[in-house]
């Protein structure tokens, strides 16, 4: 099954979190921050959304920083997704 984002919203997959700090400490899993930089999945076709013109300016493979609570967790074939509007989305990172 695919995820296919409507309107402005791009569906995001988060990168790997890091697991060790720069001393070399060694997290687990409940310490680790929620991964705010994201690979972008898909993209929605943009359109008119709230009577304005959206022009979709992220593609499929940009690495992006989102909002940290934004978005809507989605589990698909046992990936975990966040469907994100592209106002969300901060920044990409090159």
């Amino acid at each position: 099954m695919t995820i296919k984002p409507l309107a402005d919203r791009v569906v995001v997959k988060a990168v790997a979190a890091e697991e060790t700090t720069k001393a070399g400490i060694i997290l687990p899993g409940t310490a680790q921050e929620k991964p705010q930089i994201m690979e972008v999945v898909a993209v929605g076709p943009g359109g008119v959304v709230d009577g304005n013109e959206v022009v979709m300016t992220v593609k499929v493979g940009d690495k992006v920083i989102t909002s940290k609570y934004s978005g809507t967790e989605v589990k698909c074939d046992g990936n975990e997704y966040n469907i994100v509007r592209q106002s969300d989305i901060l920044a990409v990172v090159e």
